[in-house]
């Protein structure tokens, strides 16, 4: 007896020892960008979507039978419009507010400066938010049919409205004219995971079986979508981790594995990939407590700029829509 006391209390302690600290959890995004955007000064308290019931399309093949088309908040790049690599701060004037396509048999220059992704981890390593070589790979290996013809970006817009009303019928008919029966979103800042999460609730609801590859966990699963593969990284790095061909084609693979296996809405797998040994990067991701007083009044002067760039490039292309706020 004595003995099997000696080894429960070692189990106990070295349960105890293994335990991650309280913070080293999922970041909740909606909590922290409601604090990160009061501390900046405005006065516009975003409202993320919530749905009670989610659609839920069956895959009706194989995946080695399936068109995929890849869909994502990353934007093409372009040179005229300023700082959009790794160490570039956020740009509002790459921005976009239309639907973008591109060929899938092509490689593309896709960044992801004009998003509120976290500065600190980026990478100029597109395929942490832009796995179309690991899609290839897919297709060559036989995981999967066939891409879609082209691939297709989704404006991140703070106007659900015009993401459901807009946006999204508008990705539903060009993934209907590519053929395609299954959608993979990669989505990057809190509100792109918004935006991608309404697009795969209504392709699902029109018959495309779907899967979002994402980082920021409260967002999507309060929202609501059928299958979800969450990756504990960094926003910006739901496909894998930088300079990681091996992260990078386990995470898709993990994809595709929810694709097949989920049995029903809301289904979420982990990524038991983990960034790093050192977790702290998740202590600083929109935390106005680690900014000083200096540090804070530069990014509300940056903030206000930004919000006035995103807002001349909405209206050129856009026309201006009523009660539309460009988000970070």
């Amino acid at each position: 007896m004595e003995a099997i006391g000696q080894v429960a209390l070692a189990m106990s302690t070295d349960d105890r020892l293994s335990q991650a600290p309280a913070w080293d959890a999922p970041i909740r995004y909606i909590e922290r960008t409601h604090a990160w955007y009061d501390a900046l000064g405005t006065d516009n308290h975003y409202r993320y979507a919530h749905h009670l019931q989610v659609p839920f399309q069956p895959l009706t093949r194989p995946l080695a039978d399936c068109r995929v088309v890849l869909l994502t908040t990353a934007a093409p790049y372009q040179p005229d419009k300023g700082p959009q690599g790794a160490g570039s701060p956020y740009n509002a004037a790459a921005k976009f507010y239309r639907v973008w396509s591109g060929d899938s048999a092509r490689d593309h220059d896709t960044r992801i400066a004009h998003v509120g992704v976290n500065r600190e981890q980026m990478s100029d390593d597109s395929r942490c938010w832009f796995p179309l070589p690991a899609l290839r790979l897919a297709v060559a290996a036989g995981r999967i049919g066939a891409l879609a013809p082209r691939v297709h970006g989704v404006p991140t817009n703070r106007s659900q409205r015009h993401t459901v009303q807009t946006d999204c019928p508008e990705v539903l008919q060009r993934c209907r004219e590519d053929g395609a029966d299954v959608a993979v979103l990669v989505p990057n800042c809190p509100v792109c995971h918004q935006t991608l999460t309404l697009v795969a609730r209504h392709l699902e609801a029109n018959g495309i079986a779907t899967v979002i590859m994402g980082t920021a966990k409260d967002i999507v699963e309060h929202c609501g979508v059928p299958r979800f593969l969450f990756s504990d990284f960094p926003l910006g790095n739901a496909a894998g981790r930088p300079d990681d061909p091996a992260s990078q084609t386990e995470t898709l693979e993990l994809a595709l594995r929810t694709l097949e296996a989920a049995p029903a809405a809301r289904t979420t797998v982990q990524n038991p990939l983990r960034w790093s040994e050192d977790a702290l990067w998740k202590q600083r991701v929109l935390n106005p407590e680690m900014l000083s007083p200096a540090e804070l009044q530069r990014l509300r002067e940056d903030t206000r700029r930004s919000s006035a760039t995103a807002r001349l490039v909405r209206d050129a292309s856009l026309g201006g829509s009523p009660g539309h706020t460009p988000s970070a």
